[in-house]
């Protein structure tokens, strides 16, 4: 990382800014002074009683985009610090080109109340390198039995409510979530699970996992479970996000839901439309995760949902865990890959693929999960909050874990040779993290 002046105030010049939240693709000027967007023009001239006090760099064959946001992260704070921290995960995801995330309540103990919220946000204040919105859970000790409290949870900061890591398998208890949540407009986010069926699965079930004699989980197993649950946000009008989206018949169920109007919204992550079962075939606990890797025709079936807007959101499930976890027989190796430093090259593959628009990539990064979250973030917007990513989309490198911000290394992507990477990444224009050359005043 490259230190820098703090002064809060620069005039990115001559690059890309793609800002999805506006529809606007052009190369312009982005003036950022005291931590807010003040314009975005053609050619802006300083005058010279700002000229001195705004850092001008020039951006030429960058893209300039809205800070982009990751909804779907696990920083292990409290409880498992020896995984990762909430500093650590903050400054992995600065690295990436992330100026916020949304982090999982499946921290011990579990983020299922005010005190708890309340701990996670003083300690990013403190510690972290860029934004954290917390995720609270559903039901109390993400047991599943009992509701948690969301009116304290709200005002205490959370953003929503999901026992992701664990299935709500009670449909009553489910019901009444959606039914609370709506109550505090908190969008319920799905781990979509039914349990029964998985139990005691490694794998996706399939051609692959009986060659390798390793138990399957069914497409089935996320399937029933987001069936169910759309037919419970249209029951009580709750808004219902759908996590890791990994197969094609959930695809289709998420398209079906909109197409009737029904309140879901949905994400997936790289790995499930990167990479397919076939990996396992070497028994590598690095490609164990849950949902797991699914087929190339549910790989592209979720390219499918992204290019349609089924699949509205890109979030990493950042999960890291330790190698005493993970460099293990692949049946006790725990579930999880990291992806706050490798989510960026992967998703402008999908532009350069022709799958998405470089407005459509960008938004699934940035305006999409901060509507669903309800946080004023992923703009550009005059006056907006000065959260800005710059990118390089044709620098060409190849992942190297060893070079992670992350206390983990339980990434798939390593040794990939990947194209575009964040250059900077400014958090309220705040300089957290930067490798771009220092051409400015």
């Amino acid at each position: 990382m490259e230190p820098m002046a703090n002064t809060g105030s620069f005039l990115f010049k001559n690059g890309r800014v793609l800002d999805p939240s506006r529809d606007f693709d052009g190369v312009a000027d982005l003036l950022v002074l005291d931590g807010r967007i003040a314009e975005i023009g053609p050619r802006i001239e300083l005058g010279s009683d700002l000229a001195s006090a705004v850092r001008s760099i020039d951006a030429g064959g960058k893209w300039i985009v809205p800070g982009l946001i990751d909804m779907h992260v696990h920083l292990r704070e409290p409880g498992e610090e020896y995984k990762e921290t909430i500093a650590t995960g903050t400054l992995s995801a600065v690295c990436g080109g992330f100026t916020a995330v949304a982090c999982m309540p499946n921290t011990h103990p579990v983020n299922d109340c005010a005190a708890i919220t309340q701990y996670i946000l003083e300690k990013a204040k403190e510690e972290g390198a860029c934004r954290v919105f917390p995720v609270a859970a559903i039901s109390t000790g993400l047991q599943g039995k009992n509701l948690a409290e969301y009116g304290d949870l709200r005002d205490a900061g959370a953003v929503a409510v999901s026992d992701d890591g664990k299935p709500v398998m009670n449909a009553m208890l489910m019901r009444r979530a959606l039914e609370y949540a709506r109550t505090f407009d908190l969008v319920v986010i799905g781990h979509c699970e039914d349990s029964d069926l998985s139990a005691g699965g490694l794998m996706n079930e399939g051609a692959v996992s009986t060659r390798l004699g390793l138990r399957g989980i069914p497409a089935a197993a996320e399937e029933v479970m987001i069936a169910r649950d759309i037919l419970l946000a249209k029951l009580t009008g709750g808004r219902f996000h759908v996590a890791h989206v990994s197969t094609e018949g959930s695809v289709e169920l998420v398209r079906n839901a909109k197409a009737h109007g029904i309140k879901v919204t949905a994400e997936t992550a790289p790995h499930y439309f990167t990479l397919t079962d076939d990996l396992i075939a070497g028994y590598d606990p690095v490609y164990k995760m849950n949902p797991p890797l699914r087929t190339a025709r549910d790989v592209a079936a979720v390219k499918a949902g992204l290019a349609d807007g089924t699949l509205d959101v890109v979030a990493s499930d950042h999960a890291p865990h330790s190698v005493v976890e993970k460099d293990v027989e692949f049946e006790y190796a725990l579930n999880g890959v990291i992806g706050l430093e490798s989510s960026l090259p992967l998703i402008l593959k999908l532009v350069r693929d022709g799958v998405l628009s470089p407005l459509q990539a960008i938004a699934k990064i940035s305006c999409n999960p901060a509507a669903i979250l309800g946080v004023p973030f992923g703009t550009l917007r005059t006056g907006a909050a000065a959260d800005v990513t710059i990118i390089d989309p044709d620098a060409d490198y190849i992942i190297n874990v060893n070079n992670f911000a992350s206390k983990s290394r339980n990434c798939p992507f390593h040794g990939l040779e990947a194209r575009g990477r964040a250059e900077m990444t400014v958090v309220g224009g705040r300089v957290a993290f930067s490798i771009f050359p220092d051409q400015g005043s």
